[in-house]
């Protein structure tokens, strides 16, 4: 079971919803396989967009470590 965090003081207490209620309310179930975490569509048109993407994320991960 998870716990959420009290809410703040200030915020409207019917604005709260639990974890709990936000599970049941999206359907949200337990990964029971790590294929449950694969696409079902490739989200690449193709190699070169997808090598397009990499080098992106490469240069912006580069760009904030210096």
């Amino acid at each position: 079971m998870t716990s959420t965090p009290q809410q703040p003081d200030g915020w409207p207490v019917d604005d709260f919803v639990s974890t709990e209620e936000l599970v049941r309310r999206h359907g949200v179930r337990p990964l029971t396989s790590v294929t449950d975490l694969a696409a079902d569509i490739d989200p690449f048109e193709s190699d070169e967009e997808y090598g397009e993407f990499l080098s992106d994320l490469y240069s912006s991960r580069r760009a904030d470590s210096a």
